[in-house]
């Protein structure tokens, strides 16, 4: 029946930058919840896919279908305002394990998306918008937006070699700018300089800088963020991401803390485990620690050059009806991702029932889903649940944490 619970396995995706064989979350996951998964213990398990992105949609286990061909044949379970508004699943589910940079990116509007992939379908595939949320899983690490302008223009002085790199008139007009627009501009003339500085330039300067921090110790080690620049020259060596993260903030997540990436806020993923929920898109405009096509010009245009804090970077949860859940709503309508928590002392637990179809993954516990299902949750279970219909645990024997991401139209 369309309408009962679908167990998936996901789509691990093996990218350079994810962690190796067990270390990995993904991996991990995998195979607690998958009894035919092998991991590979000299090999990266760096993303986990759960939707019907066509570029890896999720399998049913008991069908030759995977959800993608599920949905389109059975459409009804995405529920009236979803298969109204999307006629598909409008979001991507993942697991990221991260144990090297990811590229500083960002990811286009849906205007933006739509002339991107008119002109250049070949390097973005989709018409589609890639607002994005994390929420970490362990201590998850990253750059987020642009730094203030006060701090921006300390590392000027702290790191002499930056100023050398984007030229003196940009820096200066930086320090002397007062008004929003001002500074906006400002920020954009010297984050452009830089990325798009001379090689020979780059290279010579930053080669100046690693030299200097690596003879530093303490207090003055710390202030140029030396740990962070030398471990990204290792990865990325001569790369102008090295010299990016005196522009964006320096983000520290612990577990359930979150990150909402709007449509052009630069941003990168340095370390650690994470869910991420996103609008189903693969779109990613880059400039820098990576070895994939940059595209620079187009991410200096798109950005929104807005300075911020770090807590201001932070996205707050939210209590729910239920006492067990917290809910992670960002001001998009594409998804929204809960946290539901169970005690073992509990006998029996219903989810919530949305008007949307939504996807569960386990990071651990173990019940049966209860309903005339075979079902048993584990840790790495990955559950479909159409829209409208109840998800109910009984025989809760581990404490349980689960994510679910869903629409709330």
């Amino acid at each position: 029946m369309s309408n009962a619970i679908q167990q998936l396995h996901g789509v691990v995706q093996q990218y350079q930058w994810g962690k190796i064989g067990s270390s990995s979350m993904v991996a991990k996951l995998c195979k607690s919840g998958d009894k035919k998964c092998k991991v590979e213990e000299d090999q990266p398990y760096a993303e986990l896919w759960m939707g019907t992105h066509v570029k890896a949609p999720s399998k049913l286990v008991k069908s030759d279908l995977d959800l993608r061909q599920f949905v389109q044949e059975n459409v009804e379970v995405l529920g009236e305002k979803v298969c109204g508004r999307f006629n598909d699943l409008p979001y991507l589910f993942k697991v990221l394990s991260v144990a090297k940079a990811l590229s500083i990116q960002a990811h286009p509007n849906k205007g933006h998306a739509e002339k991107l992939h008119a002109e250049r379908p070949d390097i973005y595939k989709d018409p589609n918008h890639k607002p994005e949320m994390a929420i970490a899983l362990t201590r998850f690490e990253a750059l987020c937006g642009f730094r203030s302008v006060a701090e921006i223009v300390r590392f000027f002085q702290l790191v002499p070699e930056l100023c050398t790199v984007i030229g003196e008139k940009p820096c200066q007009a930086l320090k002397t700018s007062n008004d929003p627009e001002e500074q906006s501009a400002a920020l954009k003339s010297c984050f452009s300089q830089l990325i798009i500085c001379d090689k020979a330039l780059l290279q010579k300067q930053l080669s100046a800088l690693v030299k200097r921090v690596s003879a530093m110790k303490g207090i003055d080690y710390e202030h140029v963020l030396g740990e962070l620049l030398l471990r990204l020259n290792r990865q990325f060596p001569g790369d102008v991401g090295c010299f990016v993260i005196y522009f964006l903030n320096h983000v520290f997540l612990q577990p359930g803390e979150a990150l909402f990436l709007k449509a052009n806020v630069p941003h990168a993923y340095l370390d650690g485990d994470c869910i991420e929920c996103m609008a189903c898109s693969d779109n990613v405009v880059r400039a820098g620690l990576t070895p994939k096509l940059i595209d620079a010009n187009t991410l200096i245009e798109m950005l929104e050059y807005q300075p911020s804090s770090v807590e201001e970077q932070l996205f707050e949860p939210t209590p729910t009806q239920h006492n067990n859940e917290l809910l992670y709503n960002p001001p998009i309508d594409d998804f929204a991702v809960s946290c539901v928590k169970l005690p073992v002392s509990l006998a029996s637990y219903e989810f919530s029932v949305n008007d949307s179809a939504s996807i569960v993954l386990f990071i651990e516990g173990a019940a049966h889903v209860e309903g005339g299902s075979d079902i048993e949750v584990r840790r790495g279970t990955i559950l479909f649940v159409p829209a409208g219909t109840v998800l109910q645990l009984s025989n809760i024997g581990r404490n349980v944490t689960a994510y679910r991401a869903t629409c709330l139209l």
